[in-house]
């Protein structure tokens, strides 16, 4: 990106190194700085790619200025990553990535294409839209990148603000796909619920004072604490009702509630993160289910949306009134989101109906939406526990 300044042509130009590496690491062995070679193997690409096309000559000598100034130091950038002021070359890319010349919609989708690990359907499902309003989205995003010629480099503090929330939204989310995947045979997608938490750790260092950093750094930390106990001894998932607490790491649930109390340090109204990691807040304060402070998270609930309205927020305040004040309370809430649009194929919905009308006792009810939800998901590990759960409602 820094030599090329397109960030479509750099994801070109990378993957095309990563092929070259693959055919030819497995015979000449994997070399001792391998960022420094695919460096200087994309560098080598760029120069090609610019040679042929006579259109880019004064780029040609743009580029060759820079590659003589910068190839001899390509190691040291690589072994030096970690030497800027914000500390990760990702965590840069996401900030040029929510550049305030795209819109909100396109800097989120952009950055957890290109930087987060996840797919175009996996981004329309995080957002609840069709997959081609996201594919268009990404190919407009670079291309008005590209036109407006935005450079690598870290925006400055007074700047960062108004990029901050989309930087965060995307964590958010990378973490979000990686606790619970949108599809395929795993239940987890660890390494990215890791590496969401690793960005966050450095964001909130990069700015101390922002109570959502924080808070969005309490909920990631409390919520891996509970990754050993999310799955069974074949990957199988386990609800947060019927998880073994004992086997949640209490380290990070330390690290959480630290994080959390420098959100409210901070003295700025709550924000969504912090409300949603006090609410995690709640889960990790109880040793067991039953001693939930159901009614607290119900309210933290109502608070979140005012702060962010969402169908889905309000679904997770239905199965909150469900455990606080009864499953008919909990039922009636849910109802209202039957017509909502954007719920049409979530699976959650009638997963957390199921549930309720379980509790009530109309088996037959509860069957055919936790078959309905089964037909939803395309998650192998969580279609099989909710057919399992239709099974178990005998009349």
């Amino acid at each position: 990106m820094r030599i090329v300044r397109d960030v479509g042509v750099a994801e070109e130009l990378a993957q095309d190194a990563l092929v070259v590496a693959l055919e030819k690491w497995p015979e000449s062995g994997v070399p001792t700085n391998p960022g420094a070679w695919l460096m200087a193997t994309a560098k080598h690409r760029a120069v090609d790619r610019v040679r042929r096309d006579i259109r880019l000559e004064s780029k040609q000598e743009q580029l060759g200025h820079e590659l003589r100034t910068e190839q001899a130091s390509a190691e040291d950038e690589v072994d030096a990553a970690l030497d800027d002021e914000v500390g990760d070359d990702l965590l840069r890319l996401m900030f040029i990535s929510c550049h305030p010349v795209l819109s909100t919609e396109a800097r989120v989708a952009l950055t957890l294409r290109l930087l987060g690990g996840l797919t175009t359907d996996e981004i329309a499902r995080a957002f609840l839209v069709p997959e081609p309003t996201v594919a268009q989205r990404i190919v407009r995003a670079k291309r008005t990148l590209a036109r407006k010629q935005i450079p690598f480099e870290v925006p400055p503090a007074d700047e960062r603000a108004a990029r901050l929330s989309s930087v965060l939204e995307v964590l958010y989310l990378i973490f979000n796909e990686g606790y619970s995947a949108t599809a395929g045979d795993d239940w987890m997608r660890p390494a990215l619920c890791q590496e969401a938490l690793r960005l966050g750790r450095i964001l909130a260092e990069l700015a101390p004072d922002e109570p959502e950093v924080h808070g969005l750094v309490a909920l990631m930390e409390i919520q891996s604490s509970r990754a050993a106990a999310r799955t069974g001894p074949g990957g199988e998932p386990v609800p947060l009702l019927e998880q073994n607490r004992g086997r949640w790491d209490q380290l990070l649930i330390r690290r959480g509630f630290a994080a959390l109390l420098r959100a409210e340090k901070a003295g700025a109204p709550l924000g969504p993160y912090v409300v949603q990691g006090a609410i995690a807040a709640c889960h990790a304060q109880a040793r067991s289910a039953e001693e939930t402070d159901w009614e607290r998270i119900a309210t933290l609930y109502g608070a979140l949306a005012q702060l962010t309205p969402s169908p889905v927020v309000e679904l997770n305040r239905a199965v909150a009134l469900g455990m606080a004040f009864g499953p008919a309370r909990g039922l009636e809430h849910a109802d209202r989101l039957v017509g909502e649009p954007a719920l049409a194929k979530y699976h959650l919905l009638p997963s957390v109906r199921a549930d309720l009308l379980a509790r009530l006792g109309r088996s037959a009810e509860a069957r055919s939406e936790y078959e309905r939800a089964a037909s939803l998901t395309r998650n192998a590990r969580e279609r099989t526990l909710l057919l399992e759960r239709a099974a178990a409602c005998a009349p």
